[in-house]
């Protein structure tokens, strides 16, 4: 399988990656459009004629981001819309609310290595926010997304990826010592690990998904850091927001990815396969690449999320 490779890299913003692409007509939603990627991957999709939604908890600050957005693009058919992803009476009422084909879902929104803390179904914070808030969101998003044809999953994951597969037997903490950047880890494979399975599950609808390494990038995601992330990331590798939003803004728009999924990009490239973490931002642990574990992640989620209704 040859990797897909396009003419963009490290340096280049998601206005250059969105630069010639016409999305009129076509209906986006991104997670975490308030801020940070979320709200840039937003103005992008915007300034291709995209009618986008700003799913977010704060919709105060969404509507402050899509006035913003409206000024820079002229885009004017933005929409904000209240989205918890730890609360699944939130998810469930944004999907009853959707009416209509979707074309782009961006699941962007996600914490980072905060301290030990459980949702109410005792689900462990990252996996819930991260991996089974988006998973319950993009199940009840299906009908619309199967409308389109050939609609797009864009799933923001991380090189944190390669610091913990999937723990399926304990994805709760409940017999391993808590550590904030494990649980990190396993919520970032199991983003991979969806885009593997929804691609296949979702074939005879047109759907594609695909999962993406942002790169290093200061935004709120590192609240629980101090700001610096993992601070082991030299200054040099360090990108802007609109950089950081490239590699989401390609998979979601360029006519390259066309029919392409379950796959993971990096600096707005397929990234190959490591079987060992590879001390940089690069490379797909195979783990998160499994087919039978995208299969297994599947099953999971579906049985925790059913206990929750």
């Amino acid at each position: 399988m040859n990797l897909i490779q396009t003419p963009f890299g490290f340096a280049s913003t998601a206005a250059e990656v969105a630069a010639g692409i016409d999305l009129t007509g076509r209906r986006a939603v991104v997670t975490g459009a308030s801020s940070g990627l979320g709200v840039e991957t937003a103005r992008a999709l915007a300034a291709t004629g995209a009618e986008v939604t700003l799913a977010v908890r704060d919709t105060a600050a969404g509507e402050r981001a899509a006035k913003d957005i409206t000024a820079t693009t002229g885009g004017t058919a933005l929409h904000v819309a209240p989205l918890d992803l730890t609360d699944p009476g939130s998810v469930a009422a944004f999907t009853a609310s959707w009416d209509g084909p979707l074309h782009v879902l961006v699941n962007n929104a996600g914490v980072m290595a905060c301290p030990e803390q459980y949702s109410p179904q005792g689900w462990e914070w990252q996996f819930a926010t991260n991996h089974l808030g988006h998973f319950a969101l993009t199940t009840g998003l299906h009908a619309a997304l199967a409308a389109d044809g050939a609609a797009r999953i864009v799933v923001v994951s991380s090189t944190g990826h390669q610091t913990s597969p999937v723990v399926f037997d304990d994805v709760n903490f409940a017999f391993r010592p808590y550590d904030p950047w494990l649980a990190y880890g396993q919520s970032k494979t199991a983003n991979v690990l969806f885009a593997v399975e929804a691609t296949r599950r979702w074939a005879a609808d047109g759907i594609t998904a695909n999962a993406l390494m942002p790169g290093a990038i200061y935004t709120n995601l590192q609240r629980h850091t101090g700001g610096r992330g993992s601070g082991r990331v030299p200054p040099e590798l360090i990108k802007t927001a609109e950089q950081g939003a490239a590699t989401s803004v390609l998979l979601a728009t360029s006519p390259l990815l066309e029919g392409i999924g379950g796959r993971y990009f990096v600096d707005c490239n397929e990234t190959g396969i490591v079987d060992r973490r590879s001390g940089t931002l690069h490379g797909v642990a195979r783990y998160a690449l499994d087919p039978d574990g995208a299969k297994r992640l599947w099953t999971l989620s579906e049985t925790l999320l059913a206990a929750a209704y």
